[in-house]
This record gives structure tokens, C-alpha cells and sequence, in this order.
């Protein structure tokens, strides 16, 4: 082989494997974003399918709380809309009213000493809040790598391969800031 045939060749195939290198990166990088909304889907179908036994433990023992029980309802209803569709910017504000419907409801069981008692109200008040606490964490997680991946397609050059292969940027989850502020507990007892 001559010396310029092997420079052109690797002329070519150094372009070629940096190129394969970005896009399978690129890859890893969407697949990982999706994989991590798929973990936030699972705890939130948890979630949803565990409410409706803690609204029908409350049920019996709260016959005149009928309105903190509905909150908690509509806002579980807004959250399964919002999953079902897929729509990322829905899903942050009907997080936080569930959020703060539940905050409600725990609030009000503390009136409930036989509520408070109740095995079964324990056992489902834990479990939603441990729920809770990794759907927050999946929702950072999710934010952290689909931040990532977004700053991945932007940046040069790894957006020349993005833009070849019409990779997508993701939407982010936000919270508006009224919907960041503190749940005025004390608020439901007035």
C-alpha cells in the first residue's frame, strides 16, 4: 500500500469512527433518559393504584370529609391524565396539587384517632410517603439526565450527529413557582 492511499483511507475513517463514537453516545444518552421516565411511570402507577385503598380506609372512618377525600381524587385523576398523554409540562403542576391533596388528607386524619390507629392507615400512610419520596428522586433523576442528553444534541459537534439523525431534545419537568411554595397545613383546620 502506498503512503497516500493509507492517508486518505485514514482521512476517511477517522471522521466515520468519531462520528459512530457521538452517535452511539448520543444513543446511550436517549435511551437512559427514557428509561429513567419509564421509572417515574412505574412509582406513579404505584402510587395511583395504592391511593384509591388509602381513600377507602379514610372513607370509613372520615364520613364528614367527603371534600379533602375528592381533592385527592381529582388531583390523582389529573396525575393519570397527564401520564397517560405524556405530557411533561401537565404532570408538574398535577404532581404538586396531588402533593399538597395528600398533605391535606394526613393533616385531617390527625382529627381521626381511630383513623390514626387504624393498621391498615399506617401501613398505606408510609407507603405512599416512602412513594413520595422516590417519586422526588426519579423526577430529579429524570431532569438530571434529560438535561444531559439535551446539552449532548446542542453542543458542537455533537450536534452535527444529532441534527443528521433528528435526535429530539427532552422536556424537563417544572414547577411553576406558586407551585414550589410551602402546603399552608394549618389552613385546612380553619
Amino acid at each position: 500500500m502506498s503512503l497516500g492511499l493509507i492517508i486518505f483511507l485514514g482521512l476517511f475513517a477517522a471522521p466515520l469512527f468519531w462520528g459512530v463514537a457521538i452517535f452511539n453516545q448520543l444513543i446511550t444518552l436517549k435511551n437512559n433518559t427514557k428509561k429513567s421516565w419509564s421509572n417515574i411511570d412505574v412509582l406513579l402507577k404505584q402510587r395511583n393504584s395504592e391511593l384509591p385503598k388509602l381513600i377507602d380506609t379514610c372513607k370509613q372512618h372520615m364520613k364528614y370529609e367527603q371534600e379533602t377525600l375528592e381533592k385527592v381524587i381529582k388531583a390523582r385523576n389529573l396525575v393519570e391524565s397527564a401520564m397517560q398523554s405524556k405530557n411533561i409540562p401537565q404532570l408538574g403542576p398535577a404532581e404538586m396539587k396531588l402533593e399538597a391533596s395528600l398533605n391535606g388528607l394526613f393533616a385531617v386524619a390527625e382529627d381521626y384517632p381511630e383513623l390514626k390507629a387504624s393498621d391498615a392507615f399506617l401501613r398505606l400512610q408510609t407507603r405512599i410517603s416512602t412513594l413520595e419520596e422516590s417519586i422526588s428522586d426519579r423526577r430529579e433523576f429524570y431532569n438530571d439526565t434529560a438535561a444531559l442528553s439535551n446539552t449532548r444534541i446542542q453542543q458542537f459537534p455533537d450536534n452535527i450527529v444529532a441534527n443528521m439523525f433528528s435526535f429530539k431534545e427532552f422536556d424537563l419537568l417544572e414547577f411553576h413557582m406558586s407551585e414550589l411554595q410551602d402546603v399552608d397545613i394549618a389552613a385546612n383546620f380553619i
